[in-house]
């Protein structure tokens, strides 16, 4: 049996590739403006808290099963646990002539935000499946902010005995 059907021509479909080189230079040109961000925000932030009194700020973080949250950021002066209601985070200041680039806020959710940023920086996914739990420390006098973080996994182990 024959058909007078013409046939059909070949698709001309280019195989998507993936530009290893390109993602690793988009990836470390984000790393270097979060940073330069992050330089700002935490000046602004130290000093602030410094302004205040507070010598030390802790944020309790948990997550897993696809969600995590911050569970509680503490502040502490000289003499113990402070608040930080009613405490607000100065607009930066872009200089003469030029708009601030953000607004004042609350500087419990500039801590928190903060928080989730550098969370979603160095550990990605630390909401998911078994989850991640830990603690920022924000040292005031030293003007670092340290990260313990504890992953959670699942683990098994596989024994096979022949006889």
């Amino acid at each position: 049996m024959t058909t007078d059907q013409p046939a059909l021509p070949e698709p001309n479909v280019t195989p998507y590739r993936f530009d290893h080189e390109a993602w690793l230079i988009e990836v470390a040109k984000r790393r270097a403006e979060f940073a330069e961000e992050m330089a700002a925000l935490k000046t602004r932030l130290f000093d602030t808290l410094a302004s205040h009194g507070i010598v030390r700020v802790t944020v309790n973080f948990d997550g897993c099963g696809d969600s995590g949250q911050i569970e509680d950021i503490i502040a502490f002066d000289e003499h113990g646990q402070v608040e930080l209601k009613g405490l607000v985070l100065p607009a930066s200041d872009s200089g003469p002539g030029i708009p601030d680039t953000e607004a004042p806020e609350p500087i419990e959710d500039a801590i928190e935000s903060l928080a989730y940023d550098l969370l979603e920086s160095e550990h990605g996914g630390w909401e998911n499946n078994d989850g991640a739990y830990g603690e920022f420390t924000f040292d005031v006098a030293t003007r670092k902010i340290t990260l313990e973080h504890n992953e959670r996994f699942t683990s098994s182990e596989l024994y096979t005995h022949e006889w």
